[in-house]
């Protein structure tokens, strides 16, 4: 019977079958020579996935890559049947002659992410209608509550969530990005950003997040699955 999975458990159980967990997801890319050997890349996991495509599936075609996405919807979550899922997608992968892979040790855009906008609020409940209404999106679930983490209904845009606030803060920005990367691709990603000329804000959170800013005090937060509950 289909479970709900920890951060941990959804981590472990897919790690080593080229898979990634991302924001309740389970990311991989595969790299492909064209168009052409996407899409019938994409066939071969759809039939792989039968009926399950439909409700847990979301696939990328590019003329270079293959980005798969599992998740169950009803619970934004992953699911033991996404991971049995991940498995035998990896299996029809390896058929195919290519390879399932996060993109670990390759080009940064080679590796799979989510990135996320967060909205620092004194009063989330007044300000998400709004936020909900100008970008058009959506509920993230069927029983969101006013608080809750809104997404782009095509699953194209960032999704976008709201930080609770103990006081007005003017004097820094109230919008800033967190990108999830997957756990092992941290460190590098960070390396980067303090090569490109940013600054270690915080690492107390450590490995749930870490808050980078660039020149002008503008922030963003790197995130891994790891460090949270569950």
């Amino acid at each position: 019977m289909e479970h709900l999975l920890s951060r941990r458990e959804a981590s472990e159980a897919v790690h080593d079958h080229g898979w990634r967990f991302l924001l309740g997801t389970l990311q991989t890319s595969v790299p492909v020579r064209s168009l052409v050997q996407g899409i019938g890349l994409m066939s071969d996991v759809v039939a792989v996935c039968g009926g399950d495509a439909d409700q847990h599936l979301r696939v990328e075609v590019r003329p270079d890559l293959v980005v798969l996405t599992l998740q169950s919807p009803a619970s934004a979550a992953v699911t033991s049947r996404d991971v049995e899922l991940a498995r035998q997608i990896s299996a029809a992968v390896r058929k195919a002659g290519l390879r399932a892979e996060p993109g670990i040790g390759t080009e940064a855009q080679r590796s799979v992410q989510l990135v996320e906008i967060a909205i620092d609020a004194l009063d989330i409940a007044r300000i998400r209608p709004f936020w909900k209404a100008i970008l058009g999106y959506a509920d993230e679930l069927s029983n969101a509550g006013p608080e809750d983490p809104l997404v782009d209904p095509l699953r194209l845009g960032p999704a976008v969530w709201f930080q609770q606030m103990d006081r007005a803060r003017p004097q820094r920005n109230r919008i800033h990005f967190d990108v999830c990367v997957p756990h092992d691709e941290a460190l590098r990603r960070i390396d980067a950003a303090l090569v490109a000329g940013g600054r270690m804000v915080s690492a107390t959170r450590a490995p749930a997040f870490w808050v980078l800013s660039d020149v002008e005090g503008n922030e963003a937060c790197v995130t891994t699955w790891q460090g949270r509950d569950g």
